[in-house]
């Protein structure tokens, strides 16, 4: 953890960046040092470009497989201006240097004022990675574009990830008993942290919207059935997140225990567990998983291994089976996909014709290839034959699903999107690719121009994108009067979807039939 500034340390920080205007390889349009008053402490930030910004704020302590407790409260004031450690995990992209298995639990703030009375609707992001790797330190989900343009006070976290956080040791006694979903009750305490002192940043702790993508939106979408969680968001977006954790409490149960017998222990002397290394614990989970499941094949619609896990206490159930846990039949929801995802698309091949498309196709859906071609024309009649072996085929059937179950359970509105428009970037597959609806929901298309290109067409839609985002934010309503085209809530029967492309529009069950055809669903 960072250690705490003395009060002599601040003033002559203060007086060397006034006298100086040094920002420490940071941009800075003021010289100032905005200080808040957390409830363990004093920290403080920077103001760029206007928003005053908060990184590496500690929220909570943990053991390791324990379920995660207050920080510790420190004297002076903490500087809070970098992001901190990341959690570990094997990831290229993340040296060990910048990982941590103690000091990983941070959150970050943006917003436009602090202690000035405001009440500013919150955003709560969780990164993707599914619960295995990731961050919260990635460029387009900075929080300052939407603080920025939306008057939102914008929040993201580090949580602990794969084997620290999903290691079901509750076979070996009741010391354990939370330690299958301790990454997820990380993220309740992060939002706990958030309902206690987001009033000081600006924000309203009463109105509090939860949002990730991929790995995020299964995060969300288990919060929604997490009894600790209840009462601490009241709004949830789940970006192409409805990949099926089949995780339950026997699967998990074996998998930790197999761990143990990889490692040459016992139930017995379970605590020698906090003596053995973090890649020791790596190669014995995956080994465990290896051999109990074997590994997963891409494209799989469901998820095992190091994950949550129903306990009927702190989870009550999977998410997306097909619908979430009766305790957040209240909450208003937005969900989507986008039209490739993690598809390996073949738009790079300009001469590909339709009998060559029908040759591919046939060695997937043989005699019922021309069906297929048939249902796709129907869903998308000015498709091309690389569309064909480029659609989705995993994120949306069950986005269909489970947005047709809430449709039923729910008591708040539900809002479906669809982003179809195409990156034109080619190292980016020039397609609508798995997390190209970040950079346009959050406005941030300057900051990963190698996806969707730096181009006036991203940003009229990221306009459009990032300002239904902020208004469901606000509003629980996505509508935005004069931009977009009536949105109305989601029904099994309607079908309704907006459909996000250079001309946006709204479409009612426009891919029902084709996306029932690919993987027939109840």
């Amino acid at each position: 953890m960072k250690k705490p500034i003395t009060f002599l340390s601040v003033f002559f920080l203060v007086v060397v960046l006034v006298v100086t205007g040094c920002t420490s390889g940071k941009k800075q349009t003021q010289p100032q040092n905005p200080t808040v008053a957390t409830t363990y402490g004093k920290i403080s930030g920077v103001i760029d470009e206007g928003i005053y910004t908060f990184k590496g704020i500690p929220y909570a302590k943990a053991e390791r497989f324990m379920a995660p407790q207050e920080p510790d409260a420190w004297d002076g004031v903490l500087e809070c201006t970098e992001f901190g450690p990341v959690a570990r995990q094997v990831a290229p992209w993340y040296p060990d240097s910048v990982q941590s298995e103690k000091d990983l639990f941070s959150a970050n703030v943006w917003t436009q004022g602090i202690m000035d009375g405001k009440k500013r609707p919150v955003m709560v992001w969780l990164h993707g990675g599914g619960f295995h790797i990731g961050a919260s330190n990635d460029p387009m989900t900075y929080g300052k574009a939407m603080a920025k343009k939306g008057d939102v006070v914008f929040v993201s976290i580090n949580h602990r990830l794969n084997i620290l956080g999903y290691l079901d040791l509750s076979a070996c006694g009741p010391n354990y008993a939370q330690s299958a979903n301790v990454g997820m009750l990380d993220i309740v305490k992060a939002l706990e942290w958030v309902n206690k002192n987001i009033d000081k940043f600006g924000g309203n702790p009463s109105d509090v919207t939860i949002l990730g993508e991929s790995g995020g939106g299964g995060k969300v979408g288990t919060l929604m059935c997490m009894p600790a969680a209840k009462g601490l968001f009241r709004k949830a977006i789940i970006q192409s997140g409805t990949l099926i954790n089949v995780m339950n409490k026997e699967s998990s149960q074996a998998l930790g225990l197999a761990v143990l017998e990889n490692l040459g222990l016992t139930a017995s002397d379970v605590e020698k567990l906090d003596t053995i290394s973090y890649q020791t614990l790596v190669k014995a989970g995956n080994d465990a998983i290896a051999k109990i499941s074997g590994p997963r094949k891409p494209g799989s619609p469901t998820m095992f291994g190091f994950a949550p896990s129903p306990d009927g206490v702190d989870l009550l159930q999977q998410p997306f089976s097909p619908g979430f846990a009766e305790i957040s039949k209240d909450i208003p929801l937005m969900m989507g996909t986008t039209l490739n995802e993690l598809m390996q698309t073949v738009y790079g091949e300009k001469e590909l014709t339709l009998e060559q498309a029908k040759e591919r196709l046939a060695k997937v859906y043989g005699e019922s290839t021309d069906k297929y071609i048939e249902l796709f024309a129907k869903a998308y009649p000015d498709y091309t034959p690389q569309d064909l072996l480029s659609i989705d085929n995993t994120f949306r059937p069950f986005t269909i699903r489970t947005a047709d179950a809430r449709g039923v359970q729910g008591k708040a509105p539900l809002y479906v999107y669809f982003l179809a428009w195409k990156s034109q970037v080619d190292n980016a597959s020039k397609g609508s690719f798995h997390g190209l609806d970040i950079p346009l929901a959050f406005n941030t298309v300057d900051l990963r121009p190698d996806w969707t290109g730096n181009t006036e067409e991203a940003w009229k839609l990221a306009d459009k994108m990032s300002s239904a985002w902020i208004n469901f934010v606000k509003t629980g309503n996505p509508n935005v009067e004069g931009v977009l085209p009536n949105w109305e809530p989601y029904t099994a029967e309607n079908g309704a979807t907006m459909y996000f492309d250079n001309e946006c529009r709204i479409v009612n069950n426009h891919d029902r039939e084709l996306m029932h055809f690919i993987i027939p669903l109840e």
